[in-house]
């Protein structure tokens, strides 16, 4: 789903460049650029998607570029993520809360670095496909080979959507709505509420449908989009170490 979503890459150090690179061209097109200047004029003639830039670089650094897309038209509502040591983003990027995307603080592993960056290209991404279907009939399709149920929820819940959002897998078939991006009603057969949310992050395919007219009145969750993952994910944990079992745990007790 996030494979056609151009990234920009911004930094000095080619080190940087090539882990980053690396690990993030699975989930989307990555182009590069060494210096703020040349990120600069990239943008303003062929805006991306995204731009991950450093903070600290010669001449253009990374909170000049910020401030500078952000006061151009075609660039305004360009996401930017800063990398940027924490006392950096703590003091020196304190003015910028507001305008940045987000922050991915230095020093980091590339392999979280790489997991964050993903959720926030994914969310992106949906953000993205949506523009595309609001000139159409409102609704988006995909397959979840191309981002997973907890993928599929996280993206959801950082854009802050209302919609519905169709889940259905070899015959089975698990409705969700969201209100701000917090699941509010979920129902997967017989199972209501966290339950159905619980069976449906079992899934490993099938596909999706949001609908971003769709709505619900009821409310049958008692957990936040966040706390129903860390919940959901903390069963399937269980169950994996457990092995086989006969036991089901996201049963209905």
């Amino acid at each position: 789903m996030a494979s056609d979503v151009r990234v920009l890459l911004v930094d000095d150090n080619p080190m940087i460049i090539a882990m980053l690179k690396q690990a993030l061209e699975p989930h989307c097109v990555v182009n590069v650029a060494s210096d703020g200047t040349d990120a600069l004029l990239r943008s303003i003639d062929d805006p991306p998607d995204l731009i991950i830039a450093d903070y600290q670089m010669p001449g253009l650094d990374g909170k000049v570029l910020l401030e500078k897309l952000k006061s151009r038209a075609n660039t305004s509502r360009l996401p930017v993520i800063l990398m940027a040591s924490r006392a950096d983003i703590g003091d020196k990027l304190k003015g910028v809360r507001e305008t940045v995307e987000d922050f991915l603080e230095k020093p980091f592993y590339i392999k979280e670095a790489g997991s964050h960056l993903k959720h926030l290209i994914d969310k992106v991404a949906l953000e993205k496909m949506a523009r595309e279907a609001a000139s159409g009939d409102s609704t988006l399709n995909g397959s979840l080979a191309q981002m997973n149920v907890i993928d599929l929820l996280q993206s959801l819940e950082l854009g802050r959507k209302n919609c519905a959002l169709t889940l259905t897998n070899n015959g089975d078939r698990c409705d969700l709505f969201f209100v701000e991006g917090q699941i509010h009603h979920a129902v997967y057969d017989d199972l209501k509420g966290d339950e159905a949310v619980y069976k449906a992050l079992q899934w490993t395919g099938g596909s999706f449908r949001i609908d971003f007219s769709g709505q619900s009145s009821e409310q049958s969750t008692t957990r936040s989009t966040q706390g129903l993952l860390m919940e959901g994910l903390r069963m399937l944990d269980e169950s994996n170490r457990d092995g086989e079992t006969a036991v089901d745990p996201f049963a209905t007790r």
